[in-house]
Parts: structure tokens; C-alpha cells; sequence
């Protein structure tokens, strides 16, 4: 794990690699939040994510006391809606490598029928 580099303690960001995630997730009862766009979320996804578009996001509705897990395809969108989401006080996570690591690592992507998903 490592944090980027920002300048208030409050602004915060944990980089972690997919099975990090996974276990973070599973253990805190972390939201994992995908922020890619809805082709992408539609072509596969890790289960039990919660799909909301890095344009739709509103960090005023997210608890600070609820761990968030940002992913994207790459890390790169992910690591702006978890930027912004620090901003305000939640404690978050950004999946370095995204989707892509998620998937190479061995970790299930399903479309939202359960069937297997692919990474676009």
C-alpha cells in the first residue's frame, strides 16, 4: 500500500492491489465503488460493486464512516473520485491497475446477470 502524495492529512488516498481490495471489502464491509462508464460496467464488473459514474459522483452522499473501495479500468478515474472523496472525510482506497489488475489477478468480473463479464 502506498498513499499519494497530498497536501492535508484529510485528503488521503490508499493505493491497493486488487486482492487487497477484495479483502478489504470483504472484511470491513467496505462499498467497492466503480466509477467507469456504463459500457464498461455493463460488459463485466466485480460482484458486489456499486456502479456509479465518475461524472455522477456527489461525494455529499457518502457516509464518512463507511469505507469506500474506488475502481475504474486503470486507476486513473478511480483515483479522482477517491481524491475528491477524501476530500470530505472518507476514508478510501484506490485499486491500482483497476479493472484490468482485478481481472489478471484471478479475481471473478460478471455482467449483471452473474454470467462472466469481460474488461472493455
Amino acid at each position: 500500500m502506498t498513499e499519494h502524495e497530498n497536501p492535508g492529512p484529510e485528503m488521503s488516498v490508499i493505493d491497493i492491489d486488487p486482492v487487497a481490495a477484495d479483502a478489504v471489502v470483504a472484511d470491513s464491509g467496505a462499498i467497492l465503488l466503480d466509477v467507469r462508464e456504463d459500457d464498461e460496467w455493463a460488459a463485466g464488473h466485480a460482484p458486489g460493486a456499486v456502479h456509479l459514474r465518475l461524472g455522477d459522483l456527489d461525494v455529499r452522499t457518502f457516509d464518512s464512516g463507511v469505507p469506500v473501495v474506488a475502481v475504474c479500468k486503470s486507476g486513473r478515474r478511480s483515483g479522482a473520485a477517491a481524491t475528491r472523496l477524501a476530500a470530505v472525510g472518507v476514508t478510501v482506497y484506490n485499486v491500482h491497475g483497476g479493472m484490468t489488475a482485478w481481472q489478471q489477478a484471478g479475481l471473478r468480473v460478471i455482467r449483471d446477470d452473474g454470467t462472466a463479464g469481460a474488461i472493455i
